[in-house]
């Protein structure tokens, strides 16, 4: 049965005091013991302790540590994880952004990179779960900027962008095919060039191959989307690899879905008649927004074989493997979308591969790799613990119990 945060943070975890204001939680001074850790870089601590002070990790170690004066949360058959990152979800306020955040929160995720919609809302749905007036994951808002407009326009709506301290561009989308035409990569240089003098971080929606190669040459880092065209070639991964440059993901974009949730509000069971549907539930491959067709003008639905290759070559050109990363772009029930994407990776990645891609390679693309995605002395205390072994398979990684944001305990279904 599912309880409220205030309870367990009294029962549970044995802390006085009442909440600050409704889905906002003190920061604590507490342990994690007895959990198998999984760093996030490729580490693995079978049996551990994390020690969090102030809202960040003081320290990650084997066996038991000193935890005198710090509350304790035995973690016994459960796993620590940094908390998951999505990199591209679309997101706003609004009646149903309580049981939003609170979905995205039950599903493991503490950051999210809202990207697209207006600037306005994005902010105000950050402010809303910072001021504590709604539980929710950490917020990254953006802002739009357009390639219909003049260099100059565009310079000035990244200028806007700075002024009111926001970080990122919203998703810019390049036109696929055959390719972008030289306007939108004179004004996309135009955007790359402004928002390296203020600190914005440009991100691109580039579906195709050669969007993708346009995107780098003008100097683009972050790209939204895996290319859903066609096949990208060993060359093109290179020079994604070269450039410095990382992908969120977005790898299930195409694949079918099977007797799932529907998109929210509703949330309705759709029916087990074994059809395969698109992710707004309406039939697939039809359905894909921007269908790949044949000679006839048929859907081919070949746009989930070609996200799930080209994952895997951009990340074979990187010996590192910076060059993946993690997104969703998608709104039904979080933990159904969360499942739908790690069986589309689980095709041509480990689940050491799995964790690196959720954990500091998401943490990079939303420029916040210092900051979350492995559970290293120092870095915010975003933890995870999940009732498994997510090791094994990306089913354990369903099964999310607690969730810490910045030190403080914001879901708890133990």
């Amino acid at each position: 049965m599912r309880r409220r945060l205030g309870y367990h943070l009294v029962a549970s975890l044995g802390i006085a005091g009442t909440l600050a204001a409704p889905g906002m939680a003190a920061a604590q001074d507490v342990a994690i013991t007895n959990a198998r850790i999984i760093v996030g870089n490729g580490a693995l601590i079978e049996s551990g302790t994390v020690v969090v002070r102030a809202g960040r990790i003081v320290s990650v170690s084997a066996g038991t540590a000193n935890t005198q004066g710090l509350r304790i949360i035995d973690a016994k058959g459960m796993s620590a994880m940094p908390g998951f990152i999505d990199g591209h979800k679309h997101v706003a306020p609004g009646p149903n952004e309580k049981g939003q955040m609170q979905s995205l929160l039950e599903a493991g995720y503490t950051t999210v990179l809202a990207g697209g919609g207006m600037a306005d809302n994005n902010v105000m749905l950050r402010d809303h779960i910072d001021s504590g007036m709604i539980n929710g994951p950490r917020i990254i808002p953006s802002g739009q900027v357009s390639l219909r407009q003049t260099p100059g326009e565009a310079r000035a709506a990244v200028q806007a962008l700075v002024a009111r301290g926001i970080k990122h561009t919203g998703e810019i989308a390049l036109t696929p095919e055959p390719a972008p035409p030289q306007a939108e990569i004179e004004v996309l240089k135009a955007i790359v060039d402004e928002a390296k003098k203020g600190g914005v971080q440009v991100n691109v929606h580039a579906v195709s191959s050669p969007a993708m190669v346009a995107a780098i040459d003008a100097g683009v880092t972050r790209l939204v989307h895996l290319p859903n065209k066609d096949f990208t070639s060993y060359e093109q991964a290179e020079k994604v690899a070269q450039s410095g440059a990382i992908v969120a993901g977005l790898i299930a974009f195409g694949a079918p879905n099977i007797d799932r949730l529907s998109p929210p509000p509703a949330q309705v069971q759709w029916p087990k008649d074994n059809t395969a549907r698109f992710r707004d539930g309406k039939p697939w491959p039809e359905a894909i927004a921007g269908a790949n067709r044949d000679a006839k003008g048929r859907a081919t639905g070949t746009e989930g074989g070609y996200t799930i290759i080209n994952a895997r070559r951009i990340w074979d050109a990187d010996p590192n493997h910076t060059t993946i990363s993690y997104s969703t772009d998608q709104n039904a029930d979080d933990l159904v979308v969360l499942e739908h994407e790690l069986k589309s990776f689980s095709i041509v990645f480990s689940m050491a591969d799995i964790h690196r891609i959720m954990g500091p390679n998401a943490a990079r693309f939303v420029g916040m790799a210092d900051q979350i995605g492995t559970l290293e002395a120092g870095k915010l205390a975003d933890i995870i613990l999940i009732d498994g072994n997510p090791t094994l398979n990306i089913y354990e990684m369903l099964k999310t119990k607690v969730v810490i944001k910045e030190g403080k305990v914001v879901v708890d279904k133990r």
